[in-house]
Order: C-alpha cells, then sequence, then structure tokens
C-alpha cells in the first residue's frame, strides 16, 4: 500500500529550473513539494548570466519580474580577430521588455527563492538527495536514502549529476565532453564604454590561438571567459595576470572564478511514464549563445501548464508526451547550434583549422560563428500546432532578429495599453479575433465545449488603433489561438467557433 502522497509534483533540484518548474505550478494551484540533494544555496559565482527575453517573460509570470528589473540589459554584440573589430550586430527591440539582462544566477536564485516563500503551495526541502525513484499507474516514489516520498507525477530537475534518477528511468545521456576548457572569473572595475557591450576576441594578443569574452554585469562587474589549454590550472597569479592584460593598470576586484568544461548531450527520452525531465538533467550544450538555462526555464514552463491541465483534469495524460515531442526537438535544435559554434570556436581538425583561419582572415562576416543567441524553440512540427498554408513558417531570422508570426512561433510580446500582449496569455488559453468575428458567440459556444480555461479577446478590444493587428498581420476574419506558454497554436482564416474548438482540442491531444 502506497503511502500519502507529499505533493502533486515532486521538482527534483532547486536550482532555477527547478524553481521555475514549482513557481509555475504553484501559479495553476498545484501543491509542489521541492527536493535539493544540497544542504542549501549556494552563495557566489556569476554561473549562467545572460538571461533572453522571453525567459524574462516568464519569470515575470511566475512572480520573477525583479530579476528583469536588476538585469543589465546591454544591446551590443562585437566580435573581434586579434586587435580588430569584425562585426557588430543588436538586438531588435519589441515590447516592454529588454532582449536580455545580464545578471549572476545566484542573484536570479535569490529572487526566486523569495518569490517561493511567498507561496504557501511550494515545500522546498534541503539534504534530501534522490537515491531511487519508482512509478506505478497511480503516482511516483522517490526514495531519499530511508525516506520515501509520494506525488502524482515528479519532474526531475538536478542537473547534469541527475545521473542515478536517468538510470532508474532506463534514460542514456549520450554525447561527447570537449577537451579544452575554460576559465571564468568575475571581476568589479570602472571599464567605461562596456557597460552596455558584449565583446568576443578571437585568438586576441593577450590569449593567442583562442578566444576571450566579456560581458557586463549589474553593479560595475564584469565575466570574462578565457579558452585555456586541456591541461592548464591556473593560479590566482596566472588570473591577475590574464584581467591586467585586458583591463591595464585599472584597478579591480576578483570576486569569484573557476574553470570547466562543455559537454554536449542529450536524454534518449524527456518523458517516462509520470516523470519528466527538464533542463541540464536532460540537454547539456555550450554556453555559447546562451542556450543552457534560456533553454531549461521553457522546458519548466512546457512541463508546468501540461502537468497542471492533466492534475486539474482539463486534459488526458497523453498530453504528457507532447512535452518530450516539443522539448526534445527543442533541445536537439540547440545541440546543433552549439555544435557548429564549437566546431569553429575549437576546431579539431587540419581542415576546420584552415576554414576557420580563412574566414578570419577574409572577414568573412556572414561565416564567424560566435554564438548563435538563444530564442525560443517554434513548435511548427508539434502534434499540438494546427497548419496554416497561408502562413507558413519562414525558418530562423538573422541573428538578433525576431521571427515572423506563425502557427508554432511564440506571439510578439508587443506592448499594449496597459501592459504587454503576452500577459493575457497565461491563465490558459487565449482567443485573439478579427474585428469581423463576434466575440460574444465564441465565447459562447466555445465555453459549453471545452472545459479548459479560456478567454476570448477581440484585437480592437485589447487596443483599438489598430496597431496590434498590424503588427500581428492578423485579418479581420482571423482567430488566432494562443496556448498557456505564448506559442501560436493556430491561425484560422474565416474562422468560426467550431474551428477553434478543434485546434483546442488538438492542442489537448485529443485529436
Amino acid at each position: 500500500m502506497n503511502a500519502p502522497a507529499e505533493a502533486q509534483v515532486i521538482v527534483v533540484g532547486a536550482g532555477p529550473v527547478g524553481q521555475s518548474a514549482a513557481l509555475l505550478l504553484a501559479r495553476w494551484g498545484i501543491q509542489v513539494l521541492v527536493l535539493d540533494r544540497r544542504a542549501g544555496r549556494d552563495s557566489t559565482g556569476s554561473k549562467s548570466i545572460c538571461q533572453q527575453r522571453d525567459v524574462l517573460d516568464i519569470w515575470a509570470a511566475a512572480g520573477a519580474g525583479r530579476i528583469a528589473e536588476e538585469g543589465l540589459a546591454w544591446t551590443t554584440a562585437r566580435t573581434y580577430y586579434r586587435d580588430r573589430e569584425l562585426l557588430s550586430w543588436s538586438f531588435e527591440r519589441e515590447g516592454p521588455l529588454p532582449a536580455c539582462v545580464n545578471i549572476s544566477q545566484t542573484r536570479t536564485e535569490q529572487i526566486l527563492d523569495e518569490a517561493i516563500a511567498a507561496q504557501p503551495l511550494i515545500e522546498v526541502r534541503w539534504d534530501h538527495e534522490v537515491t531511487g525513484l519508482d512509478q506505478d499507474p497511480s503516482g511516483v516514489t522517490v526514495r531519499c536514502g530511508q525516506r520515501s516520498l509520494r506525488a502524482s507525477y515528479a519532474l526531475v530537475c538536478a542537473g547534469a549529476r541527475a545521473q542515478r534518477v536517468r538510470q532508474a528511468l532506463g534514460v542514456s545521456f549520450d554525447g561527447e565532453t570537449f577537451d579544452d576548457q575554460f576559465l571564468i572569473c568575475d571581476i568589479k572595475a570602472d571599464l567605461p564604454g562596456w557597460e552596455n557591450e558584449r565583446r568576443f576576441y578571437f585568438d586576441p594578443p593577450w590569449n593567442p590561438g583562442r578566444q576571450v569574452l566579456i560581458h557586463p554585469c549589474p553593479g560595475g562587474t564584469f565575466r570574462i571567459d578565457w579558452q585555456i589549454a586541456p591541461d592548464f590550472i591556473p593560479t590566482k597569479a596566472d588570473i591577475l595576470g590574464k584581467v591586467g592584460q585586458i583591463i591595464g593598470d585599472r584597478p579591480y576586484d576578483l570576486l569569484w572564478h573557476s574553470t570547466y568544461r562543455f559537454h554536449s548531450r542529450i536524454a534518449s527520452r524527456m518523458r517516462v511514464g509520470r516523470v519528466l525531465l527538464a533542463g541540464d538533467s536532460a540537454h547539456l550544450v555550450a554556453p555559447f549563445g546562451a542556450r543552457g538555462l534560456n533553454s531549461g526555464v521553457p522546458d519548466a514552463e512546457n512541463a508546468a501548464w501540461k502537468l497542471a491541465f492533466v492534475l486539474n483534469g482539463w486534459a488526458g495524460e497523453g498530453l504528457l508526451e507532447s512535452y518530450h515531442a516539443e522539448r526534445h526537438a527543442a533541445a536537439r535544435e540547440n545541440l546543433e547550434v552549439t555544435a557548429a559554434t564549437m566546431r569553429f570556436l575549437a576546431p579539431r581538425t587540419v581542415a576546420e583549422r584552415m576554414r576557420r583561419r580563412a574566414v578570419l582572415e577574409g572577414g568573412l562576416v556572414a561565416e564567424v560563428d560566435s554564438g548563435r543567441f538563444a530564442e525560443p524553440f517554434w513548435y511548427v512540427d508539434s502534434p499540438l500546432t494546427t497548419p496554416e498554408p497561408t502562413r507558413p513558417f519562414g525558418g530562423r531570422p538573422p541573428k538578433g532578429a525576431l521571427c515572423v508570426p506563425a502557427p508554432g512561433v511564440i506571439l510578439p510580446d508587443v506592448g499594449v495599453p496597459g501592459g504587454r500582449l503576452r500577459e493575457f496569455c497565461r491563465d490558459g488559453f487565449l482567443v485573439l479575433l478579427g474585428d469581423m468575428c463576434d466575440s460574444s458567440l465564441f465565447a459562447q459556444v466555445l465555453g459549453k465545449v471545452i472545459t479548459a480555461p479560456l478567454a476570448v479577446r477581440g484585437l480592437a478590444e485589447i487596443d483599438g488603433t489598430g496597431s496590434l493587428a498590424e503588427r500581428l498581420g492578423a485579418g479581420p476574419d482571423e482567430a488566432w489561438l494562443i496556448r498557456p506558454d505564448s506559442h501560436i497554436a493556430a491561425i484560422i482564416p474565416h474562422a468560426g467557433p467550431d474551428s477553434v474548438a478543434a485546434a483546442v482540442r488538438r492542442v489537448l491531444g485529443e485529436q
């Protein structure tokens, strides 16, 4: 006989992905127990620093909007070869949220902890290392030494060291580890002109044959990453010398430093029955392009709304398989993008080294790869997306640019009177209607056939100026179905309530 449930969902891991998952689940009214093997929160080091606009939006919905407010919004990325600038690019601005902010993972976790402390549906237990996991048709049993804890579902956000859980689930974690290591450090210094720019150096005089990356952070701090030899063990004197080569004789404080190697790995499955894997537990990528945490948090959101819909009786358990379909595809794309970057940053063959040298010395800007910055994955091939031939996916946009709206693409987060468009999206399905559609009729019909939370809004009701419909390119007879994670599930021309209801049922995994 199973023990009484401790919570509806057990989240394994109290890092930012687990914290985000817990907050998002609680937002849907789900009781959550968070377990972490550590004795308490780590309090030093910048770790993951670049947080992308769409992740800031997720955190705002989770009650942690201060991350965007406190982060440093950098605007320009500059890339150099030795002592000359090769190229620069800037983010395309849209909506009130910055395209990206830099803020230390330590501070991000503190803000998320504060939001968790204010949420009565979440309990966090430290010093709970998961040593075993079993599941049956009614729930999951998580073992922490001699303790057994019970929940309907488990979401594993335990980072790269979740091998014991993956083995218990029969999940492989294939991939590779790169030989080159990287030295990272946080410094506090006065560097005029560097406050809002990311700088990437190929083969600079002060790190010949390798790379250096410099990011500004809040409070006059900077994060510096050096590519170093696989067998080099830097002393503090080495580090001080390297910093001095970059910033000259300016005074500075060394706040933190560490070394690490890159991994490129992916779990064979991200859903096994009642257990879902998210973040570094499911995929590891090289950090150039900031695709680690910026893909882990969308994992958490995708899992949270689907678990909540199942637990609240709004969808069948089959909806959970779409979590694997969507987020595994996202992880594979991130691996492909970052693997191409690493082949350019750390070429392993003579041909790769020759190509890189030709690109850099020839100034072939279009072929320089210092990391394509994180962007949302587009669920154009998802089983939940209703395709529309007149709205095909236009493909990956230029670096820093926004994607043209289409089924599967995330809804642009444009500013509207009183806030942001995506603030209308987080409480269930949202149906946006053109001027020729009768909102009251759609609401009446859909309310009778759909039990999941659903709101119907006319585009003119949200923004009477017409600029919102123009930005979206929405026709007067169209209905746009938006998922709870702000992705466009369907764009339906000549729309009627029945066609929208069919698209909703598809999102719920019923078709």
